[in-house]
């Protein structure tokens, strides 16, 4: 039987099966479904936020609070809300 042919059986028996076997199913396949990914373990990604935490503490890159993001965009929303080209 090809893949094709597995891959509609399957489909079609998903659409019919009642909620135990859906859930069975889930069950026995929720690994492979939804990768699990580990930020810690990736490398070239631990690197780039030390590298980001090194520049921002050598004063090289700016960094906001949220508190000053947020009052900026609030500032933003506001001038957008008066302009008349809204």
């Amino acid at each position: 039987m090809t893949t094709t042919a597995i891959r509609q059986k399957l489909y079609d028996y998903i659409r019919v099966a009642d909620d135990k076997k859906i859930k069975a199913i889930y069950t026995l396949l929720e690994d492979q479904l939804v990768p699990k990914y580990e930020w810690s373990e990736d490398e070239a990604f631990v690197a780039e936020l030390d590298e980001r935490v090194r520049r921002y503490e050598a004063g090289i890159d700016p960094a906001f609070s949220i508190e000053e993001a947020r009052s900026s965009l609030n500032e933003m929303k506001k001038e957008y809300l008066k302009s008349p080209e809204k």
